[in-house]
């Protein structure tokens, strides 16, 4: 059985359960021993980061690396497009959530603590959350034509990252602004029952961890 280094809360770890879920794989969940960052588990996985992948003693870590290795072995149902221009499209879309649209949504953690709050900071994210969100209509909106659509990898970065800002705006007004191809793309996605199953099974860690930060 597959073994997944994990954190309730973590999206990246979210993101691979929900690939997981929609392969209809079987994994056990574990914490990382010693904790995350923990010399103990960089003995095993040398960033240290989450999530990470036990398969049999090939161990991964990087949750996009573990995703592609997943997709190959075991290609059903196929999470890329079988043409090379899709696959890269599919890929180019994975990156933007990663390294785009992510790392702005998760900047924002730290202001969810009142004491730790800067306006600033928050007004400045939030907008360029609406600026990559807008970036993200060329990227998806021939995504959001079709329904039911097939899940890619790319798509479940942002099924989750969607989510989070669904948490984060009413605590912090972030008024943010959903294009409609986003939203479109947005809503066919999560007509997907593994991710549908997969975000209802996650809401709950969500709110916990930001009352757990208001309360603080």
């Amino acid at each position: 059985m597959l073994i997944l280094y994990a954190e309730p809360v973590s999206l990246y770890c979210a993101k691979l359960r929900l690939l997981l879920r929609h392969k209809g794989l079987d994994w056990r969940e574990v914490t990382p021993p010693g904790g995350y960052g923990s010399d103990e588990f960089r003995r095993m996985v040398p960033s240290g980061t989450l999530p990470a992948l036990d398969d049999s003693g090939i161990m991964l870590g990087d949750s996009e690396a573990i995703a592609e290795y997943l997709n190959e072995k075991f290609p059903t149902p196929p999470m890329l497009p079988t043409d090379l221009v899709g696959r890269a499209r599919a890929r180019e879309l994975s990156r933007f959530h990663d390294t785009r649209l992510e790392p702005e949504v998760r900047a924002l953690f730290s202001q969810v603590d009142p004491s730790k709050r800067d306006p600033n900071v928050i007004t400045a994210r939030a907008k360029t959350i609406s600026t990559r969100l807008s970036q993200l209509i060329r990227l998806v909106d021939h995504r959001g034509q079709d329904s039911p659509i097939s899940l890619e990898l790319g798509d479940c970065g942002f099924a989750v990252t969607f989510a989070w800002i669904d948490h984060l705006d009413p605590v912090l007004t972030l008024d943010i602004d959903w294009p409609g191809p986003v939203r479109a793309y947005r809503a066919a996605i999560e007509k997907i029952p593994a991710v549908r199953d997969s975000l209802a099974a996650y809401r709950p860690a969500q709110g916990g961890w930001i009352a757990g930060k208001l309360a603080s």
